[in-house]
């Protein structure tokens, strides 16, 4: 018996090794030909809680988590007692003899007899890897990969643990779907949101990156220094969001493009910082990744409710650019495409990402990155003009740039109103020339604004609308509810600001109903976009309860009827 589609949810505490589990299984099923989506859920402890890492594993190519599983990994009792209704109706759990559960679809698997708890995990994996249909030299390969082979006796004891699993499981009688074999795998590269960002921005020429550590960011920075020494890339650690965000606008007036990870709670310390960006149209890269607040909020949660924080961040008024990857691949180019604009544009530049899209890994096709050049600075080697004018009124509101020390030229910035020289004025008339000197920006933004990408039915009957990481979701759940007498479309937006109207303003207006699907209370691109067009969308689905949009969430809501219980209409 085979399945092609296979959900499998790994629970426990923190401290019990579930992401050690659920990587090295992660990374033998795409070197075995499948595709995968990885959802983790954890809370914010270094032990205790309960945790869970959940691997959708499909021979299709797959975007989106599932809610329904199908195989539960249980390394203690109380991920029984949480997750055994979410089974699907053929679903196993595998569980701790040593639990004692009862329940006719569980394997207890004896762990004390096959090994010590210090290799509880091997075991597990052996077990779960020969239900899936795995093959242990591959499992084996994987194991010496993760792990290493300095510790030879650690290898060896490792293999044999495996071995003891792999013989044991077929030994018993168990009715569970395999995944069929996947021919001639291809190679394919597994990484996640945070790591795809981190290597886009090394590929755009990356010198820079300053950060506190916040999660779900974090890891964008510890990416990027592990790579620092062999990219000639500086990696500073600051000791709060203000001097991080500083310290990259530091770099940048230095000639290095730069960027600041951080998450919301993060990135409200740095507003200033970004008004300072705005003034001294110092390009900088900032990336936002999302997570429920206010405050504190659910550090280690997902959600999208910050695209108006980021929009409306800082004081006063200058351009800005919103990217939003909805993939992991997208993930890698829009943080080349974010450094691209704010070299090309001179200014702060915003990319959103959240909890669900860092953590997610999937199985993607290697990046070409053979000829990828590193993006141009837009410094001149020399003033166009004599005297050097940094601030100099131009057509597009982009002024020549040069770096300090070295040309003859003064090169001044500084956070005050200034002249062409960047010299400090209260001159009303000059303040008037050069608000719209840099406002002028913003149409050259617009120009090279990223389209958002419609899929499916022309003149739909639904036309589903989202951005962002809900984009796998939003997809599988358009061909959820697609039939003989429903056409559905779908509009994904990975550039969330500027808004160009004529982009897309047609598709909604074509379409039946619009329902807007967001990760937050308010429906806050649903807003945005009534705000630039004056349309207004028809229903919006929104989840603002820490978890990742899903299909069958979708599919619910879409069946509902009604506003959100606590607005009462609009």
């Amino acid at each position: 018996m085979e399945k092609t589609d296979i959900t499998l949810l790994i629970g426990g505490e923190a401290g019990q090794g579930l992401v050690t589990l659920g990587d090295l299984l992660t990374r033998s099923l795409v070197r075995a030909g499948y595709f995968v989506v990885v959802t983790q859920s954890y809370q914010s402890r270094i032990r205790g809680g309960h945790n869970t890492f959940a691997i959708r594993a499909s021979t299709e190519n797959i975007v989106a988590p599932r809610e329904s599983v199908d195989l539960l990994v249980a390394l203690n009792a109380e991920t029984v007692t949480l997750h055994s209704k979410e089974l699907s109706a053929e679903g196993l759990i595998v569980a701790d003899a040593a639990h004692g559960t009862t329940s006719d679809n569980c394997l207890n698997v004896p762990y004390d007899e096959l090994g010590v708890e210090k290799f509880a995990n091997v075991v597990a994996l052996g077990v779960v890897s020969l239900l899936l249909g795995l093959d242990q030299d591959l499992l084996a390969q994987t194991l010496d990969d993760v792990f290493g082979k300095k510790d030879h006796q650690l290898a060896e004891k490792n293999q044999q643990v495996l071995t003891k699993a792999f013989k044991w499981c077929g030994q018993q009688t168990v009715d569970f779907p395999r995944l069929p074999a996947v021919d001639k795998p291809g190679k394919r590269l597994l990484i996640n949101g945070n790591q795809a960002i981190a290597m886009g921005a090394l590929s755009a020429g990356l010198k820079f990156c300053s950060f506190y550590p916040m999660t779900p960011a974090t890891s964008i920075a510890l990416n990027l220094a592990a790579q620092a020494s062999s990219m000639g890339l500086v990696v500073e650690q600051a000791e709060d969001e203000i001097a991080a965000i500083n310290m990259a606008i530091g770099a940048s007036f230095a000639g290095v493009p730069s960027i600041v990870p951080t998450s919301g709670g993060g990135f409200a310390l740095m507003t200033e910082g970004v008004s300072l960006a705005g003034m001294s149209e110092t390009p900088v890269l900032i990336v936002v990744a999302q997570r429920p607040g206010p405050a504190t909020g659910l550090p280690t949660r997902t959600e999208q409710a910050d695209l108006e924080l980021v929009l409306y961040a800082g004081h006063g008024e200058f351009p800005r650019a919103i990217f939003s990857p909805g993939t992991v691949e997208e993930c890698f180019w829009l943080a080349r495409k974010s450094l691209e604009v704010a070299a090309k544009f001179q200014g702060p530049v915003f990319l959103l990402t959240d909890q669900f899209l860092a953590d997610s890994s999937r199985a993607v096709t290697p990046f070409d990155i053979d000829n990828l050049e590193p993006i141009d600075p837009g410094i001149e080697n020399d003033a166009s003009s004599v005297p050097y004018r940094r601030y100099a009124l131009t057509a597009s509101g982009v002024s020549p740039r040069l770096l300090p020390g070295t040309t003859k030229h003064l090169v001044v910035a500084g956070g005050d109103e200034h002249p062409v020289d960047g010299h400090l004025t209260e001159n009303l008339e000059i303040r008037n020339q050069m608000v719209e000197k840099r406002l002028r920006k913003e149409q050259g933004i617009m120009a090279d604004v990223v389209p958002p990408e419609f899929q499916g039915d022309e003149g739909p009957d639904l036309l589903l609308v989202t951005w962002g990481s809900s984009k796998g979701s939003v997809l599988e759940a358009a061909t959820k509810v697609r039939n003989d007498s429903t056409r559905v479309g779908t509009l994904h937006f990975s550039q969330v600001w500027p808004l160009v109207p004529d982009q897309f303003l047609g598709y909604l207006e074509s379409a039946g109903e619009v329902v807007c699907v967001e990760g937050n209370a308010y429906g806050q691109l649903a807003r945005l976009i009534r705000r630039e067009t004056g349309f207004g969308v028809h229903r919006r689905v929104l989840r603002y309860d820490g978890l990742p949009i899903t299909p069958e969430y979708i599919v619910k809501k879409l069946r509902e009827t009604g506003a959100p219980p606590w607005r009462g209409g609009d």
